[in-house]
């Protein structure tokens, strides 16, 4: 792949659709609402699910639902024909309000500063799918989550698998189970189709595990392996498994890891970065080999692998910030080992 240049180049392959993707959607029936779409991930999901209609030649709305605190993203959605709806997803009487759709991706949730505002993460984690998956009980819901909710596991293992008993550390990692149960519990009751989406980590460019450590290796700050290895997907492939995910939804759940291919190296990705940008490395060990990862294996049998390989992901990552690419300033705090967010 070419040097992305600016981010308007960066949203348009972000939001490309396979040519699976495009299949999958005239197969769909119905609109798609998605929920929390004003994050990180939301908007280039949105603007996916638009295109890949459109590609399809089939008419779908599109429905964007967010607080929309921040305008920009609403703007940006409304530009691209998505239809933008403002609602808290807490206020059960807003949610109420929503138009009914077939399909509903579930993206709302806390874990950025969760230490110290622990009510206001259990409450974003388990009232609002509550609220939520009550008022979709007749429509497909692909709901995310993260791979915190499982052990950290050594490199040895392989990954965690979608079979592994969820161990989760820290406040954090336990409300997302109880979301996780939440939806498993509605589905149960009501017969929707569902599917839990393990999720780590997306990697944007402006943000991400790559990010994190690129922005440490060009500013010349030691890199500290407390966690020490890790999983990347580029955040356009995630973005085309969530919406292909509609179609693999059940009840009882279904699980599904998102996430590519390769076990990678603190330390080792950190070296590679700081060749490709012509900087000197400091590693500090702490010698440990327990980590959030996942294998990702059953998505790959069913979407296929990542179109977008690690090592490219790498290149891509240290060349954007050399360029001097945008930050959203949102760590992944993904060297947390003690659940502490």
């Amino acid at each position: 792949m070419q040097t992305i240049e600016n981010e308007n180049i960066l949203d348009i392959l972000l939001s490309q659709p396979s040519g699976q993707l495009i299949e999958a959607m005239k197969k769909l029936p119905g609109d798609i609402s998605i929920l929390g779409a004003n994050g990180k991930m939301g908007i280039s999901l949105c603007r996916l699910a638009k295109i890949a209609a459109e590609k399809a030649g089939i008419s779908k709305n599109i429905y964007a639902v967010s607080r929309f605190s921040d305008k920009d993203g609403k703007e940006k959605l409304e530009s691209w024909g998505i239809k933008t709806i403002t609602c808290d997803l807490l206020n059960e009487k807003e949610v109420r309000m929503l138009p009914l759709t077939e399909n509903v991706i579930f993206m709302a949730g806390r874990k950025f500063g969760t230490l110290g505002s622990e009510p206001l993460t259990w409450a974003m984690n388990t009232l609002v799918p509550a609220n939520c998956a009550s008022h979709y009980k007749n429509s497909r819901i692909v709901a995310f989550s993260t791979g915190c909710i499982y052990p950290l596991v050594s490199t040895s293992s392989g990954g965690s698998i979608e079979t592994d008993h969820p161990e989760p550390v820290g406040e954090y990692a336990q409300s997302c189970l109880c979301r996780e149960r939440i939806f498993e519990h509605f589905s149960l009751v009501n017969k929707t189709p569902t599917l839990l989406y393990r999720l780590n980590y997306a990697t944007d460019l402006r943000y991400g595990v790559l990010h994190d450590i690129g922005i440490k290796v060009w500013n010349n700050e030691p890199i500290t392996t407390r966690v020490g290895y890790f999983n990347i997907i580029w955040q356009g492939d995630a973005n085309n498994a969530a919406l292909l995910s509609l179609l693999h939804t059940s009840s009882p759940v279904n699980i599904l890891n998102i996430t590519g291919e390769d076990i990678l190296s603190v330390s080792e990705t950190a070296k590679e970065m700081g060749r490709i940008m012509g900087k000197q490395v400091k590693i500090i060990s702490t010698g440990k080999d327990a980590s959030y990862l996942n294998n990702a294996s059953k998505s790959f049998d069913y979407f296929g692998k990542p179109t977008i390989s690690s090592k490219e992901l790498i290149r891509m990552q240290a060349e954007w910030i050399m360029n001097g690419g945008t930050a959203l300033h949102k760590p992944t705090h993904f060297e947390t080992d003690n659940g502490n967010f």
